[in-house]
C-alpha cells in the first residue's frame, strides 16, 4: 500500500469519528474538497459552506480535530480491525460508492476479487418463508449463480439463508452483509453457512469487530445491500417487512426491482404485491428473469484501441504520470502535471471515455493503455 493511500485511510478514519457527521454529510465532504486530508485541514469558513454543516457540527469537528491523530488512530484501528476498506482503497465497491450515503468504513472477512467487475443480484425477503417462497428462492439462485451473477443478501433466517446455501450448493459466489461486527455470527443457527460463506465468499459490515446484534442497524445494513447490487429480487415480503425497506432504497438508487407474485391471501406475498402495484417488475419464472437480467451491460467492456500519440499534450503528460500501476488520486495528479485542477478534470474524463483510464472511488485513476 503506498503511503497516501495509507494517509487516505487515516483521514476517512478520522472524519468517521466525528460527532453528528454520517455517510450522506461524509460524502459530501469529500466531494467538496475532493480529499479527506485537505477537508481535515480546511477552514471553517469553507467546511460551513457545505450543505448540513452548521455551528454545532462545526465544534465537533474542532474538537475531532485536537483530539485525533488520524494516522495514530489507523494504526490502532488497523490492530483491531484486520480487514476493512475505505473508499480510498482500491477494492471498494464502485456501486456502493455511487449511492448518497456510503459506508466510510466497510470491514469484511473472507475474498472476493474483481468487484467491479460483477454482476451483483440482491436477494431478499421474510425471515418466515414459506415453502412457495423458498423453492422459488433456490430455482432463481442455482440458476442466477450458474450464470455467473454474485448473490448479495443478509444472513437472517428464512429467505436470506436459502439465498446463501442455494449459490453455495452449486459453488457461486455470495456476499452477506450483516448489522454486526463481522466477527460476530448472527442468527447463531447459521454458524456453519457463515463459515462457508467466509471461505468462499464474503461477510460485510460497517460496524466494527465485537459489535453484537441490535435492531437499529438492520436498517443500514439493508442500504448497503441495496447499494452493492445493480438489481434486487424480492421473494417473500409481508407488508411490513426490512426487505421493503431494502427495495425501495434500491429504486431510490435508480436499480431495478423485481418481486415475486403470490396469491393474495397469503401474508408473506403483501408486499411483494404492494411492491408490484408500485412499478416493480414482475418476477415470472427462471428463463424470462434470465432473459430481462441478460440485458444489463457488461461490466467487463473491452477497451477501444486508441493511439497516445493522437492525444493532446496535457492527456498525454496525465497517462505518463498516472504510469502503470495501482489507481493515484487527483491531487497527485495535478501537482505532477503542473495545470489547474478544473483543467486536469476535463482532460481525466475525456481519458474515461476514450477509455485510457478507469475511475475508482476517491477521485482515483488507473491507466488502462
Amino acid at each position: 500500500m503506498s503511503l497516501s493511500s495509507t494517509t487516505d485511510r487515516a483521514y476517512w478514519l478520522a472524519w468517521s469519528q466525528v460527532r453528528g457527521i454520517g455517510s450522506v454529510l461524509m460524502k459530501r465532504i469529500y466531494q467538496a474538497f475532493g480529499s479527506m486530508s485537505e477537508a481535515w485541514t480546511a477552514m471553517p469558513s469553507d467546511l460551513q459552506e457545505i450543505e448540513g454543516i452548521g455551528g454545532q457540527t462545526l465544534d465537533a469537528i474542532r474538537q475531532a480535530q485536537r483530539e485525533v491523530e488520524p494516522l495514530s488512530l489507523l494504526a490502532i484501528h488497523e490492530h483491531n480491525n484486520f480487514n476493512f476498506w475505505t473508499p480510498s482503497d482500491r477494492e471498494y465497491p464502485q456501486l456502493l460508492w455511487e449511492i448518497p450515503d456510503p459506508p466510510a468504513i466497510l470491514y469484511y472477512r473472507g475474498h472476493l476479487t474483481n468487484w467491479n467487475e460483477r454482476n451483483t443480484v440482491a436477494i431478499v425477503g421474510t425471515r418466515r418463508a414459506t415453502p412457495y417462497g423458498k423453492r422459488w428462492t433456490k430455482k432463481l439462485v442455482t440458476a442466477l449463480a450458474k450464470g455467473g451473477f454474485t448473490i448479495i443478501s443478509g444472513m437472517a433466517e428464512g429467505i436470506d439463508g436459502e439465498a446463501h446455501k442455494a449459490c453455495l450448493e452449486v459453488s457461486g459466489q455470495t456476499v452477506a452483509v450483516v448489522g454486526t461486527g463481522v466477527d460476530q455470527i448472527y442468527p447463531h443457527k447459521h454458524k456453519s453457512l457463515y463459515e462457508q460463506i467466509v471461505d468462499s465468499g464474503l461477510v460485510l459490515s460497517e460496524y466494527p469487530q465485537g459489535t453484537p446484534p441490535d435492531k437499529k442497524h438492520f436498517p443500514a445494513r439493508n442500504r448497503i445491500i441495496a447499494g452493492l447490487s445493480r438489481v434486487t429480487l424480492v421473494i417473500e415480503a409481508p407488508e411490513r417487512s426490512g426487505a421493503l425497506i431494502t427495495a425501495y432504497q434500491a429504486n431510490e438508487y435508480g436499480r431495478d426491482v423485481y418481486a415475486l407474485p403470490n396469491s393474495i391471501e397469503v401474508n408473506e406475498a403483501k408486499g411483494c404485491l404492494k411492491l408490484l402495484g408500485k412499478g416493480a417488475q414482475a418476477i415470472l419464472g427462471v428463463d424470462e428473469l434470465l432473459e430481462a437480467l441478460g440485458m444489463l451491460p457488461n461490466l467487463d467492456t473491452p477497451v477501444p484501441a486508441i493511439s497516445i500519440s493522437d492525444l493532446p499534450p496535457l492527456q498525454q503528460n496525465i497517462l505518463q504520470a498516472i504510469g502503470f500501476g495501482e489507481p493515484v488520486g487527483l491531487d497527485w495528479i495535478v501537482e505532477q502535471v503542473k495545470t489547474p485542477s478544473g483543467e486536469v478534470l476535463g482532460a481525466l474524463t475525456h481519458l474515461e471515455l476514450v477509455g485510457a483510464i478507469a475511475p475508482y472511488p476517491g477521485m482515483r485513476y488507473q491507466r488502462l493503455v
